[in-house]
Formats: structure tokens, sequence, C-alpha cells
């Protein structure tokens, strides 16, 4: 089990204590707005050094207080117990991330260190959302596994900032430098992103079939550069220059490609019932953690938030059947959910309420 425990100190609504999380499976079962989901966040903080909820530190800190931190003890692959820890005070307007007692200068370090997957209701944005949200759901993925892609990605979006800053300021002159670099930046991304999703049609797509009983659905990726050589794509950027001008933004590269549900050739998502969209979604993460396990050879740890909530009882059976190897699995539910079903001995079971968390039998 790699979370053996959790210190949350100032965190939301969270009594400040340390939470024994020493089992394979940990349930978490409360009414809503009790604290269920603010222990699953305190956990993806640690694992990736950033909220899924919100970008600003400060909204997390509980009412009355001006900071909040958190220490994770956590067993690495060697068995050894180390120890991750997030600070952030309103007063300094800064976060720090300390592994081991010393300072990490950057969240790469940690996105590696206990690979988590999160399930949660805002998932179904990766199959109704904006384009964004499906680009980011890939990104993240390959970022599980692939740390050179997490730089590139970075510098991608560096290049694209300045030269976004360049066609506002009107400064043409030195848009050539930065599309050679553009385009051998995002050439990489779409190459990455392409692989990735032949990967993952391989798992969703017999996935889905047998969830839903409806076949051939696969995700389709629309990139806006065709061209397969760096030379190609920066004759590109020249040809559409004039347009980027007019508009003063880079209107094509990876920051503006889709990936998109298809069946027979035709998108699926708008005919797609609401139920069938929130399994898209759900196997999404399914094929997120079984390609995380088949490329490095190691279980994540799985927080599920509420997903199975809206399904019906056949669905939650087959989808509980189908969820991937983990390392260690956190459920949230609420009192009336039949968790006692998915409970084996080793569970352990809190009962959460006004952020305080008690052992049930």
């Amino acid at each position: 089990m790699p979370f053996l425990s959790v210190s949350p100190v100032g965190f939301r609504n969270i009594k400040d204590a340390a939470i024994d999380l020493f089992a394979p499976e940990v349930f978490l079962t409360g009414e809503n707005g009790q604290g269920k989901t603010n222990i699953l966040e305190s956990l993806y903080m640690i694992s990736y050094g950033s909220s899924f909820r919100t970008k600003n530190d400060a909204e997390i800190i509980r009412s009355g207080e001006d900071s909040y931190g958190i220490r994770g003890f956590y067993k690495d692959e060697n068995g050894k117990a180390d120890t991750i820890a997030i600070q952030y005070a309103k007063s300094a307007g800064k976060k720090k991330l300390l592994k081991n007692g010393k300072v990490l200068t950057d969240r790469k370090d940690l996105i590696q260190t206990i690979p988590c997957v999160l399930f949660c209701h805002d998932d179904l944005d990766f199959a109704v959302g904006e384009p964004e949200r499906r680009r980011f759901f890939i990104d993240q993925s390959l970022s599980m596994y692939d740390v050179l892609y997490i730089d590139v990605l970075r510098k991608y979006k560096k290049i694209l900032k300045i030269r976004n800053m360049l066609l506002r300021d009107e400064k043409y002159e030195m848009l050539d430098i930065y599309d050679i670099e553009l385009a051998k930046n995002g050439l990489t991304i779409v190459k990455k992103r392409n692989e990735a999703l032949f990967r993952f049609n391989r798992i969703f797509a017999p996935l889905y079939e047998e969830v839903t009983g409806i076949d051939k659905v696969s995700i389709a990726y629309d990139s806006s550069w065709k061209e397969k050589k760096e030379e190609e794509i920066v004759a590109l950027l020249q040809e559409k220059r004039q347009s980027d001008i007019v508009m003063k933004t880079t209107l094509s590269g990876p920051h503006r490609d889709r990936i998109r549900f298809m069946r027979h050739q035709q998108p699926f998502i708008p005919t797609a019932s609401t139920g069938q969209r929130r399994l898209a979604a759900i196997l999404l993460r399914v094929c997120q953690a079984v390609l995380y396990t088949e490329t490095v050879s190691k279980k994540p740890v799985l927080l599920m938030d509420d997903v199975l909530l809206e399904l019906d009882i056949a669905k939650r059976e087959r989808i509980t059947a189908l969820l991937p190897q983990y390392d260690q699995l956190f459920c949230t539910f609420l009192p009336e959910e039949p968790y006692a079903r998915y409970k084996r001995s080793s569970t352990k079971v809190y009962e959460v309420k006004n952020g305080v968390l008690t052992p049930t039998a």
C-alpha cells in the first residue's frame, strides 16, 4: 500500500489529525459536503502537487486560517517509508513541496512518485466538454509514464506564449525563429499523442462494448498538423501566418487539436445517451490505469469519487468487475449506497462527518 497515512492541517474542513490509510482499500462514507472529496483531494495533491478542484491554493485553506499543510507517509517500491509534504501560506503566496524534508523545485519530480488515477464527476467533460479537456486527459496520461513528454509540452507552451505575444505586439520579424521551435516540439507532441491513442483504442473499444453492448466506439485524434516533417510544418505556419496576424494568435498546432469519440466514422457523443457518455468517461480512466501498468509494470492508486452513483446496479457491477489492477483503492460512498458488497475483510471504512473521520466496523 503506497499511502500509509495522511496528515492535513488547515486543509478545507478536515480536522487536523493523522489519518491511518494502511489498507489495500479505504472506503469513505458520509453525506455530501462532509469532507469525503477533500480527503481524496489531499491524496491527489501529494501525488501531483496540485489540486484537481482549483488552481487557487488560497481556496483550499480552512476558513479563518492563513495556511494549509499536508504530509503524506507512503511506501516506495522498495518498501521504504518516505514522506511528501505540501505547505502553502496565504501571506507568502507560495507553495512549497518537500520530499523527505528536501524542497522540490519542480512539481514534475512528484508526478511519478505515487501515480494516482482519479475518477470523478467532472470526468464527464472528457466526453461532452471542450476539446481542451480531452487534450488535458491525454497529456496527463502520457505524463504519468513519460517525463520527457512533460518537458516537451512545457517547451511548446512557452514557445507558443512567446509567438502569440509577438503576434499581438506586431513583431513579425522574429516569428521565423519561433516557428522552427514550435514545429519541432509540436510535432513530438502530435506523435506521442497518436501513439498513446492507438494504444488506448486497443483497450477502450472492447471494454466499451463489454459494458454497453455498443461496438466499434473508438477515439480519434484530429490534428491540425497533418504534415509529418518539421520543415513541412514550418512551411504550413508561414502559409497561415497572415491569418495568425489578423487574429493575433496561433491558429494551428497541438493546442488546437481535437480528440473525439467516433463510431462508424461518425461522431458518437452527440447521439449518445447521458449514461453512455458517463460510461465513456469512466472507461477512459480505466484505460489510463491499464496503459500505465502496461508501460511501467507498476500498479497505480485509484481515487474514485462518487463515480458509480449515477449508474444502475447492472452497470455498477460491470464497472467494478472491470476495474484495473491497483496498488491501493480509495472510494467515496453516500450512506445509502451498498458499499458493503464491495468491502473485503482488509478494507478500512471511515464515516466522514463535519471533517472528522470515524472508523467503522
